[in-house]
């Protein structure tokens, strides 16, 4: 992938408190997998070159809404969210509570996202971006290059991975700006991201690799 600030954009999934703070729901299973990659630092790294450079920054959240409760099946990981509340808001238009929530942004990336220039997209309401306005998003900035991480690299990265392929974006994954749950019935879903990020996307990067192509690529 040749990177360009003109045509190329960072994409970060899920920069959330449930799945990167102490105090998140997915804490126990995650917090192994975000320390060996040094993941949120790695994410940050991403956030102040993308800054200092001038690429665009995207935000696809996870959120879930009271009406969300009336669906009828699950899968195994949706029915855990459902269960225990995660990326849970009062309502589309209602900010009560969502301040220092597991919905909310992790607080250090705070002033990354919330500087009036990340565009923050509508949220998808299971993996991928089927469901939420990132792909018309990226299409009337004319994006064509997305440089992807966040959370959860075998489940919400990987299938906004897959659906922006498909929609014809190149794509690169920073592999070490992710990370995955050790669960110990279903397996490290980190490993088995590795194996079809290295199947699937344009590049994998490390988050070093990243942030020198995007200061080649600067001008």
């Amino acid at each position: 992938m040749n990177i360009h600030r003109q045509d190329t954009a960072i994409v970060f999934i899920d920069p959330q408190n449930e799945v990167l703070s102490e105090k998140g729901s997915a804490w126990p299973l995650v917090r192994e997998s975000l320390q060996e990659n040094n993941t949120i630092e790695n994410m940050e790294r991403l956030f102040k070159a993308a800054k200092a450079k001038e690429f665009e920054v995207f935000i696809s959240p996870h959120y879930f809404y009271p009406t969300d409760k009336g669906w009828k099946f699950n899968g195994p990981l949706e029915s855990d969210e459902a269960a225990s509340g995660m990326f849970a808001r009062k309502g589309v238009l209602n900010l009560d509570g969502l301040e220092g929530s597991g919905a909310d942004w992790l607080e250090r990336f705070k002033p990354y996202i919330e500087d009036d220039k990340t565009i923050v997209v509508a949220p998808h309401r299971v993996w991928g971006p089927e469901t939420n306005d990132l792909v018309l998003q990226l299409r009337k900035r004319k994006i064509s290059k997305i440089i992807l991480g966040g959370m959860l690299a075998n489940m919400c990265v990987e299938s906004h991975l897959r659906e922006l392929l498909e929609q014809g974006f190149e794509v690169a994954v920073a592999k070490d700006a992710t990370a995955a749950p050790k669960h110990p019935e279903w397996g490290y879903g980190y490993q088995a991201a590795l194996i079809n990020y290295a199947y699937l996307a344009h590049a994998v990067f490390t988050t070093e690799e990243a942030v020198k192509a995007m200061e080649h690529g600067q001008q």
